[in-house]
């Protein structure tokens, strides 16, 4: 059964680069996404240790700050070498006291997997998990994974994050040496995306 969401999404993030990833996903359902940053929304903190319990959080706290339908990810890159780390902390792996440097993450992340003497290929997946939330509490819930390996060293201006040291199954390219439109089919997001399309407009 469909499950009615109206033409605009409140889309729980201040990470542009995210909201214009899912911006494209949901165009072709008519669906127009609002940022949690253009109504002014804190971040809440990310207290769990899963994805699904911090993208839980984001989203019930947009939804209920705003009385919207409010959608949230969280998502993140797990290295088998490092038993799935950096996982639910990939974003907190970029932090420094002057913001997140991702370049410095994907270095950290390297010379982790050096370290171990992880073998190669250094096998990664990337994983998304959505949570679409009502103002009342409820909430549904979709995950999404892409694997692949990781690549050193980095390639690739385009995309966000971990993008420039991944390279998807059954390619050469980094995510951040692919075409946006390209990526935009076989990500982790559009995984899990997929499977909200299939449950809300179908």
């Amino acid at each position: 059964m469909a499950v009615e969401l109206g033409p605009r999404l409140l889309v729980a993030t201040h990470n542009a680069g995210k909201l214009e990833e899912i911006a494209d996903l949901l165009r072709p359902y008519g669906v127009e996404v609002v940022s949690a940053a253009s109504f002014g929304l804190p971040e809440p903190e990310e207290t769990e240790n899963s994805f699904v319990g911090n993208a839980r959080i984001k989203a019930h706290a947009a939804a209920k700050a705003t009385g919207l339908p409010a959608l949230a990810d969280d998502s993140g890159i797990c290295v088998d070498a490092l038993d799935g780390a950096p996982g639910v902390y990939t974003a907190d792996w970029a932090e420094t006291p002057a913001g997140r440097d991702f370049t410095l993450a994907m270095t950290r992340t390297w010379e982790a997997c050096e370290a171990v003497a992880a073998p190669h290929p250094r096998l990664a997946q990337f994983r998304c998990t959505l949570v679409l939330a009502w103002p009342d509490g409820t909430d549904l819930v979709f995950e999404g994974q892409a694997p692949g390996r990781l690549a050193w060293p980095m390639r690739g201006a385009q995309g966000h994050g971990y993008d420039p040291m991944f390279v998807p199954d059954r390619d050469d390219l980094t995510f951040a040496e692919m075409d946006r439109s390209v990526k935009g089919k076989i990500s982790h997001r559009a995984d899990a995306f997929r499977k909200l399309v299939s449950h809300c407009f179908t």
